[in-house]
């Protein structure tokens, strides 16, 4: 940032002599210590960044009385330069000593050497980093021969200057990490309980350094994108020192990074008004500067400042594929790329994008190209599979979204819409040299919002379609190779000596393969792993079986007619793997997943889909996982329909594949919720899902499966056999929904099915398929919606005497009444779901409602029932083990207890909750107990804390929760903000929920206006 000072802060004062000794990077221990040597004495350790304390080894030892403590503190802080008696007098009790003040610093030195050398053995036989003691000198003290590391004080300047000298390469995240070991070694107050007027000038002019360090460190996180985690400790930190300008100005720019111009300014009118009446003076002229420019939205704020000289990016992404050994040919277009590339520097972008048919050979020549390329483009390499020939193509924000993590952007500073990641990418790729592979690209509308578009910076681009709108592009038709090419790749894979006996006919087969590399690479592939075959057996049956091979217009035929050879050529066993896998949707599948799917052991299936890797067929994703080439796939999927006997094997393995992911998807919810009954009421399964050893495995295995299991979900919605089971696993698997992951192909899904359940006539199903909707709609804060889904799925349900949804659709519509306030609609909505519940016999589901029902009496004015209502919930989720829905228990208990008083409790029961949903990935109530926590902090006067729980429930909360929700955030942060003196940035908090709640017509809109000012509110 303008006018900030780049370096790392020094200590202030007493720097010791001579250069730092760098620490180890890679471990940074609780406090500081030194490597002890095999059968030598523990070694002395001491901490003056808290309480003043020493230890031998892992022992502490005892440092005596407050005022030995001091004389021990100034001695460690003159890092081994003597003190005489007068200058340790002054510094205990400074111009009022007592009248034995010289006998009592003997007394103490005395003690603190028998304390710190028990046995004389530094008198006896010379001080060591194990047994360096106090020493007399010259009728003063002295602690002479630490250890370099052996006093945290001096650890932590060691740290400050590494990340000093990290920060002046460049290396901006090793800076980062470096001040965080360094702040880290504080323990509370410096020279906690120490007396005397040295140790008190010494925890001020310490405590100064700590704040620089942390403004410096808080710069570099603004500097790497991390804006929205910045502004919650920023906002501490101004509470606690409302004074201090330059964390008024990180603040600021922190709040106009994260999309919130308005609350940025109404700090520095905060700041500005409290200058005045606190010290009569104006800010000072650097953050004048920054409100001009946060007014003149200086597009130079929207990205970290630039250092004098360029700094090296501080991740350097190597994303490309690894280039084939047997490369080959193409040698015209390696030079016209590779020239391409060399001229990036000094040109705005270079754009190269390769056309052609698949299996043309486009990948495999750009991968080459871009490795030639590295050296030309320091600052790292993306890639990204557009996965444009496929139905369901790569979406420009998503692939944004993982470039910019990869680039060293934090999740939380990413936003939302495409146009605003395209204009953070082109941000952050500014003053870099990065080369962009974008394969197999849909078409240039896909490509564009993904060029870096800046100087250095080059892209190259496959596509099956010529972009010839892609302004300013170079563009390359790949045509098939030449038959000198297309012979030499083929000799690399089968051998030079099996093909110079047989020329000719390697000639025929590369030419029946229409030159094409890929239908080469599989034939010869085959070829090769058949040793008792000849070419000529090979050239032979291209010829009898695909003369039309050479019409390479026909591009997709000729792909499909090398696939037919390779599927040809596989065994009976293998053949019918590759026709099945295919049948999945999902971007790609697990081993445990393929093994239903063939319907084999898992050793078995692996041996299986290892061999079919081995024939190019199949790819290897990641260990254990597999998948196919989009061509190939629906290749596969042709085979299956032309081959597969009997026909109804391909329904039977997909249904086998939908009862795995069911009955595995029940465990996790089994597991996550000991005792509740939706387990045994889902529809029944003849294959069997995966056992977890416990709730993080589940968890694990679900959102690593998420995309997988929703495809398997949408493609059984169009039968009508496998519908009831598809709804089933989605409701298994609603914590997709809640963690803000996988909400919006959870909803599309789940709206996908209750359309599909509607057009097929199946009641019971649709009121399952609502009930997944209602939940999607309720986390969304569309309540209104969510009402209108769970009384027609009361209906359906009712109708088809399911009684499961109508104990959760009753519930639902409890907890949404009581958000509209509606509490007499909700009291009988939830007792009539208490009763529901018992008749099933699902004490959790009791609990829930209980729990909910809590929430009602707490509305309506009846505290002490609440408390008891959600402490019976409690008491039911604990005797079951169930911690997971034991959190929303002590959620509502949390409420409860803040509005009967007792806000210690409240805060207790709160932050279980937070622990729980943060460990169990749950957004949206991580979110909420945030901010539940920050109402008990307003309640408890702790105005500041508030606030930094408010502004982390806003960050948790990002793009999950609905916009209701993030009104009540604002109104408490803006409380919070009032409460700390911030109450030009607490007005803007206010305007905006006034504005969220007026558009969606709450009745909170009244109350949030009422907290304005007459002059905002007019």
């Amino acid at each position: 940032m303008d006018g900030v000072p780049d370096g790392v802060p020094r200590v202030p004062q007493q720097r010791r002599p001579g250069p730092p000794s760098p620490s180890d990077p890679s471990a940074t221990p609780e406090r500081p210590g030194v490597s002890e040597r095999p059968g030598a004495p523990a070694a002395l350790r001491f901490s003056v960044l808290g309480p003043v304390r020493a230890w031998r080894g892992d022992e502490p030892v005892t440092t005596g009385s407050p005022q030995q403590r001091a004389l021990l503190a100034a001695l460690l802080l003159r890092e081994g330069r003597t003190a005489t008696a007068a200058e340790l007098i002054d510094a205990l009790w400074g111009e009022e000593p007592p009248s034995q003040a010289l006998a009592a610093v003997r007394t103490y030195a005395s003690r603190l050497r028998k304390v710190l050398d028990p046995d004389g053995e530094a008198r006896r036989s010379g001080a060591t980093p194990a047994t360096a003691a106090l020493v007399s000198e010259s009728g003063g003290y002295a602690v002479r021969d630490l250890a370099e590391d052996a006093l945290d004080l001096t650890v932590a300047q060691d740290l400050a200057n590494e990340a000093e000298k990290a920060r002046s390469a460049g290396d901006l995240g090793q800076a980062r990490e470096t001040l965080r070991r360094a702040l880290a070694l504080w323990d509370g107050e410096t020279l906690a309980g120490v007396p005397g007027p040295y140790a008190e000038a010494q925890r001020v002019r310490l405590e100064e350094w700590r704040l620089q360090l942390v403004e410096s460190r808080l710069d570099m996180d603004l500097e790497q994108g991390c804006h929205a985690e910045a502004v919650s400790e920023l906002t501490a930190l101004t509470a606690a020192h409302p004074l201090r300008e330059r964390l008024r100005e990180l603040l600021m720019l922190a709040l106009y990074r994260s999309g919130r111009q308005a609350e940025a300014l109404a700090v520095y009118a905060d700041t500005r008004r409290l200058l005045a009446d606190e010290l009569g003076v104006d800010p000072r002229p650097g953050l004048s500067e920054l409100q001009q420019r946060i007014l003149r939205a200086d597009p130079a704020l929207a990205e970290p400042s630039s250092a004098p000289e360029p700094a090296a990016a501080p991740v350097r992404p190597a994303q490309l594929p690894a280039t084939v050994p047997d490369f080959t040919g193409r040698s015209g277009f390696v030079r016209e790329l590779g020239d391409i590339l060399a001229s990036a520097e000094g040109r705005v972008m270079a754009v190269s994008a390769l056309a052609g048919i698949g299996g043309v050979g486009k990948t495999t020549l750009a991968v080459h190209v871009a490795h030639q390329a590295r050296a030309a483009f320091p600052d790292g390499q993306l890639y990204v599979d557009l996965q444009g020939a496929g139905a369901r193509a790569a979406e420009p924000e998503t692939v944004l979204g993982s470039f910019l993590r990869a680039l060293g952007t934090a999740d939380s500073a990413i936003p939302d819409s495409l146009e605003e990641r395209a204009a953070l990418y082109r941000s952050v790729m500014a003053g870099r040299r990065v080369l962009v592979l974008l394969d197999n690209a849909r078409d240039a509308a896909q490509v564009r919002p993904l060029l870096p578009g800046t100087d250095g910076c080059a892209a190259l681009v496959t596509s099956r379609v010529r972009m010839l709108d892609l302004a300013g592009a170079h563009l390359i038709d790949l045509d098939v190779m030449s038959p000198d090419e297309a012979l030499a790749l083929f000799t690399k894979i089968v051998g030079e000596e099996r093909v110079a006996s047989e020329r000719t006919a390697a000639l025929d087969v590369v030419a029946a393969c229409g030159f094409l590399p890929l239908a080469i690479r599989i034939a010869a592939s085959r070829l090769a792993a058949r040793r008792t075959w000849t070419v000529s057996v090979l050239a032979a049956k291209l010829a009898d079986e695909r003369r039309r091979l050479d019409e390479l217009q026909a591009g997709d035929l000729a792909v499909k007619a090398t696939f037919e050879l390779g599927y040809g050529q596989l065994e009976p066993v293998q053949a019918r793997a590759f026709r099945l896998l295919g049948l999945a949707d999902g971007p790609d599948i697990s081993l445990a997943a393929a093994a239903a799917v063939l319907d084999l052991p898992v050793d078995d299936t692996e041996d299986l889909l290892e061999s079919l890797v081995d024939t190019s067929l199949l790819e290897s994703a990641a260990p254990g996982r597999y998948r196919f080439h989009d061509l190939v796939r629906l290749y596969a999927r042709a085979c299956a329909e032309r081959d597969e006997l009997p026909p109804t094997e391909r329904g039977a393995a997909l249904s086998r594949l939908l009862d795995f992911y069911l009955a595995s998807a029940a465990g996790v919810y089994a597991i996550e919720r000991p005792g509740d009954r939706l387990v045994d009421h889902l529809e029944p399964t003849s294959y069997p899902g995966l056992r977890f050893g416990n709730r993080h495995a589940a968890q694990d295995w679900l959102y690593a499966e998420a995309m997988c299991l929703l495809a398997c979900v949408r493609q059984a919605a169009g039968r009508p056999e496998t519908l009831p089971r598809a709804i089933d696993m989605l409701w298994a698997a609603h914590d997709l929904s809640e963690s803000g992951a996988n909400s919006k192909e959870y909803e599309a899904t789940a709206q996908a099915l209750v359309g599909a359940a509607r057009a097929q006539g199946l009641g019971r199903a649709e009121a399952r398929a609502l009930m997944t909707l209602v939940n999607v709609h309720h986390v969304g804060g569309r309540f209104e919606r969510a009402e209108e889904e769970a009384e027609r799925a009361i209906v359906l349900a009712q109708e088809s005497d399911d009684l499961l949804p109508v104990c959760w659709a009753r519930n639902a519509r409890g907890i949404i009444a009581l958000y509209q306030n509606r509490h007499d609609d909700g009291e009988e909505h939830l007792s009539r779901a208490i009763e529901h519940f018992r008749a099933l016999g699902d004490r959790p589901g009791v609990a829930s409602a209980l729990c909910n029902l809590s929430r009602i009496h707490l509305a309506t004015g009846r505290i002490q029932s609440a408390v008891a209502l959600a402490q019976e919930g409690i008491d039911i989720y604990d005797a079951m083990g169930n911690a997971l829905r034991g959190a929303n228990a002590r959620y509502a208990l949390g409420l409860a207890l803040t509005q009967s008083g007792e806000l210690c409790g409240a805060a207790d029961r709160l932050q279980e909750a937070l622990e729980v949903f943060r460990d169990s990935r749950q957004r949206l109530w991580e979110g909420m107990s945030l901010f539940r926590l920050a109402e008990v902090d307003l309640a408890a006067r702790r105005a500041a804390r508030a606030a930094a729980n408010a502004e982390m429930a806003l960050t948790v909360l990002r793009g999950i929760g609905g916009e209701w929700r993030r009104g009540n955030v604002l109104t408490v942060l803006g409380r919070a903000l009032s409460g700390i003196g911030q109450t030009g940035r607490a007005q803007v908090c206010w305007q905006e929920a006034a504005g969220i709640y007026e558009e969606l017509g709450s009745p909170e809109a009244t109350e949030v206006r009422a907290l304005l000012s007459p002059v905002r509110a007019a």
